[in-house]
């Protein structure tokens, strides 16, 4: 009696049909690359979103201006000198083109000026500061990108080139870079200017001279730990040869570093630039850089602010977004990141 008790009934088990257990193993989630991996990891980062689309708007802003004359142009008006900004439609002092004259409010935009509108105001020579500052915007991606180009070209190819092959090599190529670390950059600026002019050729020598050190150096270090993994000694064993293990096995698993590296290279650049050209031994008159529009609204600054304040400004977000943005890369770029 217990053994029939303990009998289930026959209809308890229903025949699976020939496939159908095969549903339970099935992963429901699409595969992600690393790339996708880390572009969702990247839109969850608020402030470098945020940071990216500045970026943009800036590069978009610099580059597009260009092809409209009435922003690109940059010519002097001796007549119209020192006017604050004026942006029609808005009526709010500071951008309704009225400054403060023997402790009254008056309006600055008379004669001449009756019909102009500068939106950013103009400086001591009657140019457009929103055409100077674009322009000088411009100019300093334009060196921060010649700067990602040697970080790119020379310090991959030398990091490289140092890790893979080691011993004697690598302690030679180090100790290079040892002793051009040695000497700053400002000694070196110097010196190219006793052999060529002040310009954006000077500061893109001394950016090739020593601007792609620190991404050789993070590439060399990288270098030396994947070099020892199984999927280089494999590559090694089934005869590959070392140009094509570099570009085929250690870029894509170097790729991380160098587009963090990058990224907070930019800022260091438009810095160095920026500060060259404040010190008067950068970007030369008449062409404008960020560094000069600070430098020259910094002579009048006590009466016309706005004249520093605004490339002052475009600098500070230029800097702060890409520094935003590198960190959010890195973080995103790192798989050990917590979630």
């Amino acid at each position: 009696m217990a053994d029939n008790a303990n009998k289930l009934p026959k209809d308890a088990f229903e025949p699976l049909s020939d496939g159908s257990h095969l549903d339970n193993e099935r992963i429901a989630a699409p595969s992600l690359t690393f790339l996708k991996d880390s572009w969702r990891r990247l839109k969850k980062n608020k402030a470098a979103m945020i940071s990216m689309y500045i970026v943009i708007f800036f590069v978009v802003l610099a580059f597009g201006s260009q092809l409209i004359p009435s922003v690109s142009n940059i010519a002097t008006h001796p007549n119209l000198n020192n006017l604050p900004p004026r942006i029609p439609g808005i009526d709010i002092p500071g951008f309704n083109g009225t400054l403060v004259q023997g402790g009254q409010r008056v309006n600055a935009y008379t004669g001449d000026a009756a019909n102009v509108h500068y939106w950013l105001g103009s400086d001591y020579l009657g140019r457009d500061l929103l055409a100077r500052t674009l322009s000088g915007t411009r100019i300093s991606l334009i060196i921060a990108m010649v700067a990602t180009f040697f970080d790119l070209t020379i310090g991959v190819t030398y990091g490289i080139i140092s890790g893979w092959k080691g011993g004697r090599v690598d302690t030679i190529m180090q100790r290079i870079i040892e002793i051009m670390l040695s000497v700053p950059n400002l000694v070196v600026m110097i010196l190219l200017l006793l052999l060529f002019k002040p310009g954006i050729g000077s500061i893109v020598l001394v950016l090739a001279f020593t601007g792609w050190i620190n991404m050789a150096r993070l590439v060399r270090a990288q270098t030396l730990e994947l070099k020892s993994q199984e999927f280089v000694l494999a590559a090694r064993s089934l005869g590959q040869k070392p140009w094509k293990i570099a570009f085929k096995h250690l870029l894509p698993n170097l790729s991380s570093v160098i587009i963090v590296n990058t990224m907070l290279t930019i800022p260091n650049a438009i810095f160095f630039e920026a500060f060259l050209s404040f010190i008067g031994i950068g970007v030369p008159a008449p062409a404008a850089s960020l560094g000069t529009l600070i430098s020259d609204g910094q002579k009048s600054f006590q009466y016309l602010p706005y004249q520093m304040w605004i490339p002052a400004i475009v600098l500070s977000l230029l800097m702060i977004a890409f520094n935003i943005l590198g960190d959010g890369l890195r973080d995103a770029f790192d798989p050990r990141t917590r979630e």
